[in-house]
């Protein structure tokens, strides 16, 4: 399976280093603030990388993106492996519509099954079933060994500290971005 493309501009590594892009802006429109490129654009084409690299163990092992995290949440909920769909969509962070065509498809493939709360309410309970759970025990390995591969290069201290570091970011920007700009 070739890259994935999406018309998206970071579809393939630029050969032009954000530390030149910053100096270009910086250049081109004087004063308008560039500090961020150096972090922001290198964040970008990581994700793309790490992206396009999942899609590709991913197509490998037979499973689609999406239906890894619904099988990968159910799986961390620990035995009995089942949750509301409630749940599943605040803890996947989708909509409830994008939750229920997923376990629809996964129910299709025989990977979960839905059943009525038995409390007498209206939610859905999700569980993995025999097939789910073994599809997702092989794939999180072929997952989690690819990616830790590519991160290979780092120092268990220097991964400790950037996943501190990224957490900060992430917890702030998820703050700043839900005020109004």
């Amino acid at each position: 399976m070739g890259p994935v493309v999406d018309n998206y501009p970071l579809d393939a590594p630029s050969p032009y280093p954000a530390a030149e892009i910053a100096r270009a802006w910086q250049r081109e429109r004087p004063g308008t603030p560039t500090d961020s490129i150096e972090i922001v654009t290198p964040l970008w084409r990581l994700a793309k990388l790490f992206a396009d690299d999942r899609r590709r163990v991913l197509a490998d092992a037979g499973v689609d993106p999406a239906t890894l995290d619904l099988l990968s949440v159910l799986r961390r909920a620990g035995t009995p492996y089942e949750l509301s769909t409630r749940e599943l969509s605040r803890r996947t962070l989708v909509t409830a519509g994008a939750i229920s065509q997923r376990v629809a498809r996964a129910e299709a493939g025989g990977l979960v099954t839905r059943r009525s709360a038995a409390d007498g309410s209206r939610a859905v309970v999700v569980t993995l079933t025999e097939a789910g759970h073994d599809l997702i025990e092989r794939t999180v390995d072929q997952v989690l060994t690819r990616e830790s591969e590519l991160v290979a290069s780092l120092s268990p201290t220097a991964r400790t500290q950037l996943a501190g570091q990224l957490q900060d970011l992430l917890d702030e920007v998820a703050r700043i971005a839900r005020k109004p700009s």
